[in-house]
């Protein structure tokens, strides 16, 4: 893996993490929030908002989503849930909405962005939301669209908890 970009030395902004993102193929997203919690997701296509390169197969330029049946997102602390690490895959037929990059406002994002996907930053990288559990699997025991999904993987639904974003590249 190398290291592309870390919010803490290169800056926390939206652009900035483009400019050492995109374009780079398999991609490690790692976010942990000022409450410790640690998650992140990986996609094999990678991230762009280059609109040339939009019209592949694996992105669909409409709706600015990217299909890859080989990302997953995971959650590797979270102690208000005392879970233990967990990947979790994407879901069966939501393999067309693993990985959004349609506006360069925004930062990671995985999962359909209505609603507004699994995860997402934006902005300053310090702003994001989570209705985890929308286009990937969620733990055992939890339901899609509870406050518990929504907090599971930031420890809440909207955050602006962000201390740390580092991103690889495989």
């Amino acid at each position: 893996m190398k290291k592309g970009f870390s919010a803490k030395k290169d800056g926390f902004d939206c652009k900035i993490w483009h400019d050492k993102c995109d374009n780079k193929g398999k991609t490690l997203v790692i976010i942990k929030t000022k409450d410790n919690f640690i998650f992140g997701g990986f996609t094999e296509v990678g991230f762009t908002t280059d609109q040339s390169k939009w019209s592949t197969k694996w992105r669909d330029p409409d709706r600015g989503m990217i299909t890859d049946p080989n990302s997953f997102i995971f959650s590797l602390r979270n102690d208000k849930n005392d879970r233990k690490p967990e990947k979790f895959t994407i879901r069966k037929g939501e393999q067309s909405n693993a990985i959004f990059y349609y506006y360069s406002s925004y930062g990671p994002s995985f999962g359909f962005i209505d609603s507004p996907g699994d995860f997402r930053l934006y902005n300053d990288l310090q702003l994001g939301y989570s209705n985890f559990g929308r286009s990937y699997n969620l733990p055992n025991g939890i339901k899609q669209r509870t406050n518990e999904a929504k907090s599971y993987l930031a420890g809440s639904y909207k955050s602006s908890k962000v201390d740390e974003v580092e991103t690889y590249f495989l």
